[in-house]
C-alpha cells in the first residue's frame, strides 16, 4: 500500500515529535507555503491556542512546513493525537516542490474553533520553535515564532511533562 503524505507545520514539525506519534514517519523535505500565515489561534480543549494557518494572505507572506510520509496503518494514531473532528479537519493541500506535485493532507482548523485572542502555552510554542530550528527555517520566520506571546500552563503535571519533551526536542 502506498505511503501517505502529510504536511506538518505546528507541534509536529520536529521529526522526533511526529515519530513519537507516528512511528513510520519519514521526513522528506521542507516546504515553502507562499500566501499562508502561521498563527496560534486554534481553540484547544485545554484553553490555549494551537497552530493553524491562514490562506490567501498575499504573496508577500510565507509559511513553512515539513513534508513527511508514513504507513497508512499509523494514520488513526495521528488523527487521534491531532484531535481530528474536535476543531481540526483533514484537508488536502496542493503544491509543487522540486518539479514534483504533492497533495499531502494537513490538519486545518474548523472555523468554529478560531479565536484570535488565544495564547499558546509556553511548552507548545517551544515545540513549534524546536521544529523550526531543527529544519533551519529562515531566521525571520523563527523570529516571528519567538515573538509570539505564550503563557504558563496552569496544570503543573501536564506542564512538566511537556516542558521535558520540549527540552528533548531542543537538544536533538
Amino acid at each position: 500500500m502506498p505511503r501517505l503524505h502529510y504536511l506538518a507545520y505546528g507541534s509536529n514539525l520536529h521529526p522526533l515529535r511526529l515519530a513519537a506519534r507516528v512511528p513510520s514517519a519519514r521526513f522528506l523535505d521542507v516546504i515553502e507555503m507562499p500566501g499562508r500565515t502561521l498563527a496560534f489561534h486554534k481553540r484547544s480543549d485545554d484553553g490555549s491556542g494551537k497552530c493553524l494557518f491562514y490562506t490567501e494572505q498575499g504573496e508577500e507572506q510565507m509559511m513553512y512546513g515539513a513534508l513527511f510520509d508514513f504507513d497508512p496503518v499509523d494514520k488513526g494514531q495521528l488523527d487521534k493525537a491531532e484531535g481530528l473532528g474536535q476543531g481540526y479537519e483533514e484537508k488536502l493541500v496542493h503544491f509543487s516542490h522540486k518539479g514534483t506535485t504533492y497533495t499531502p493532507y494537513a490538519y486545518t482548523v474548523q472555523h468554529t474553533h478560531i479565536d484570535a485572542t488565544l495564547i499558546p502555552y509556553d511548552w507548545y510554542k517551544r515545540f513549534v520553535l524546536a521544529g523550526a530550528r531543527h529544519h533551519k527555517l529562515p531566521t525571520k520566520y523563527v523570529q516571528m515564532i519567538e515573538a509570539v506571546v505564550a503563557k504558563a500552563d496552569p496544570r503543573p503535571e501536564r506542564a512538566l511533562k511537556n516542558l521535558r519533551l520540549a527540552e528533548q526536542l531542543e537538544q536533538a
